[in-house]
């Protein structure tokens, strides 16, 4: 790991912010990008007015959000391995480091200049739909543990500040989102309800995680053509990995992850004919089709869908194991699917 400055630094001067990126990107490091420059305390937020204020739409402290999750549950996971590695909180931040690096986070609208290119290294973008769907999956459950005590009683309250444009598609303080999003509310406050034992406990992750996701995807609608499909496949396998208790500590999501595309889709990509994705990329793009097409056909999980989730974590476990993946004779030939983007 490189050496630690302090995280507001980047925050406040683009071309520092920029550098550390490359440098970031040179470490190939299992990390999100720029995981060591985000806040790990409440503390490092500013304070105005008697709050808490936290900038969820730029990057670094939304990290940071996940981050203070990560260090305050580590006391929970030190029996699944060493430096907090076990905790299965890391597939939320791994996720959203995934949408940075990718480019998934900026405004793909190009209407505004919320993008790394045009010099806004940390910008996440309202327009952008997995900005916005992460919001559900980070900000919700970070006011969830505030709500549960999980950080102990607070000296402040905490508020979020709210984009730009669209303000009406988030809510902004635990107030304000348990008026709105109860369930959802409720789901994560109990997952960081320390006094029931269970917080190792995947059933008490993945519920809320699945409920952040349901009331999330139909009300947010910024993306067309094969990303948006894409969005959607991942969106619904979401079931799927969720029913089966997916452990999302930091090496298995880091492997997972490393077939998910590494830029967005374009008009002229149809899986698993993309030359600049690996095979393994390819297959998982026309399995996560596949598999949201059979669901949309049924209606609910069947044999099928659960054949194809099968090969999905196939893929993934073959190459975890530096083994060739070999097709089973008279099953399912993906390459046989019609999955148009």
């Amino acid at each position: 790991m490189w050496q630690r400055f302090s995280w507001y630094w980047a925050v406040l001067c683009p071309s520092n912010a920029a550098t550390l990126i490359q440098e970031d990107t040179s470490k190939n490091d299992v990390y999100p990008p720029l995981w060591d420059h985000a806040p790990g305390n409440i503390e490092n937020f500013p304070v105005h007015g008697n709050k808490i204020i936290i900038n969820a739409w730029n990057y670094q402290e939304r990290l940071g959000v996940y981050k203070i999750l990560l260090n305050h549950s580590a006391k929970y996971f030190t029996a699944f391995g060493s430096n907090n590695i076990g905790n299965i909180l890391w597939g939320l931040p791994l996720q959203h480091g995934w949408q940075y690096y990718t480019g998934r986070l900026e405004d793909p609208s190009n209407v505004t200049n919320c993008s790394q290119k045009a010099g806004q290294q940390l910008c996440i973008s309202v327009r952008s739909w997995w900005a916005c769907v992460n919001y559900y999956l980070s900000i919700i459950p970070f006011l969830g543990a505030v709500e549960a005590g999980f950080f102990g009683q607070l000296q402040h309250e905490i508020e979020i500040l709210p984009p730009e444009e669209l303000r009406a598609d988030f809510c902004y303080s635990i107030a304000d989102c348990r008026f709105r999003i109860p369930a959802v509310m409720d789901g994560w406050k109990a997952y960081f309800q320390v006094d029931h034992f269970f917080i190792h406990t995947l059933h008490y992750l993945w519920e809320p995680h699945v409920a952040s996701i349901s009331y999330a995807v139909p009300n947010l609608k910024y993306l067309s053509g094969p990303e948006a499909s894409f969005g959607e496949d991942w969106a619904n396998a979401v079931d799927f990995i969720a029913a089966i208790r997916f452990s999302t500590d930091l090496q298995n999501t880091n492997h997972f992850q490393a077939f998910l595309p590494q830029r967005m889709l374009s008009e002229c990509d149809n899986a698993p004919f993309i030359s600049d994705f690996s095979p393994g990329q390819n297959k998982i793009l026309l399995s996560l089709c596949a598999l949201h097409n059979t669901n949309k056909l049924t209606g609910m999980i069947q044999p099928c869908s659960m054949y194809i989730l099968y090969l999905i974590l196939h893929q993934y476990n073959s190459t975890h194991n530096h083994k060739e993946k070999v097709m089973a004779p008279g099953r399912l030939q993906l390459s046989k699917v019609s999955c148009k983007f």
